[in-house]
């Protein structure tokens, strides 16, 4: 059977699956990023997942995949395939298509993450259908694609979308991209996760357990949830009076709170506006899968046209 390896590396885990043309999602597989151990380390366990998942199509189907598809936190040059910088990851200037075309043996396409997920939602999920949508994502940082006419606009350098560095807090907490006070270092799942760990005193305290705190109506988390929803509200009428979406699709782990998210983020985005007309606020459809179900997309979007070309 045809099919392609999608690989989606994020700030914490990885996951891969392989393709078929239509997009059915054949093989899946997960395992951690592993950043702790440095750049090097990551960059070593992508090229063995991808080696792995290479074997793993031959065993089932008898053939190689065709190509491959991976996409990456941080700033990309999706033309050369290099990622540029990963405030996350740790690397700069690293050489992902051609190390991996090496690896592999097959064309490889180079996405960032979170664009790749939005062109996933705008074809097979939540913003199917719309013309103009923004796409963010609240994972371990936060990321954004704009969605226009069915694709996503990535930018004249590459940066579209970043509106997890829009600076909400001057002077607030350090950012891993060498700011302060950024969006995601005070609205993404990590940064929610850090916030109820010290305010609860678990040290292993995640943003889903701030969530579930939120819901019993814990005073401390609602403390740590009411900053976070200001600071997202802040970052998303900043991007909704530049871009005037129709509508906003809000994915990644602190999505998964439904109602205890979005209720709140909701009321906080319209007291905010004046003359903006209210964007709809809605929960991406695909959860964790957009990103490696968009890498896949990116694998035959290559094919096509390298038989066009």
């Amino acid at each position: 059977m045809k099919h392609v390896i999608a690989l989606d590396v994020g700030g914490t885990g990885m996951k891969a699956a392989l393709v078929a043309p239509d997009g059915t999602l054949l093989y899946e597989d997960r395992r951690p990023t592993g950043r702790e151990h440095g750049p090097s380390a990551v960059v070593a366990g992508i090229m063995d997942f991808a080696a792995e998942l290479r074997d793993e199509g031959r065993r089932r189907f008898g053939e190689t995949a065709l190509a491959a598809g991976v996409v990456v936190p941080g700033t990309i040059d999706e033309a050369e395939g290099v990622a540029l910088f990963s405030a996350n990851l740790g690397w700069r200037d690293l050489p992902m298509r051609k190390l991996l075309g090496e690896r592999l043996g097959v064309p490889v396409a180079l996405g960032h993450d979170v664009r790749t997920g939005a062109l996933a939602e705008g074809k097979l999920g939540a913003g199917r259908g719309i013309s103009r949508f923004l796409f963010v994502a609240l994972g371990t940082g936060i990321a954004g694609g704009i969605g226009v006419d069915g694709r996503i606009e990535s930018g004249f350098h590459g940066n579209g979308g970043e509106i997890g560095h829009i600076m909400v807090r001057p002077g607030g907490p350090a950012c891993g991209c060498g700011s302060h006070g950024c969006l995601e270092t005070i609205a993404s799942a990590s940064a929610v996760g850090r916030a109820w760990a010290a305010a609860s005193g678990e040290p292993d305290a995640t943003a889903a357990d701030c969530a579930l705190a939120v819901a019993a109506d814990d005073p401390r988390a609602v403390a740590v949830w009411t900053e976070a929803v200001a600071a997202l509200a802040d970052g998303l009428v900043m991007a909704h009076t530049l871009l005037d979406t129709g509508t906003v699709i809000i994915g990644g782990g602190l999505a998964e709170a439904g109602d205890t998210l979005f209720a709140p983020l909701r009321a906080a985005v319209t007291e905010r506006l004046s003359f903006q007309v209210p964007p709809a606020l809605v929960p991406a459809m695909l959860k964790d899968t957009a990103a490696c179900l968009g890498a896949g997309l990116l694998a035959w979007d290559l094919l096509s046209l390298e038989v066009t070309a």
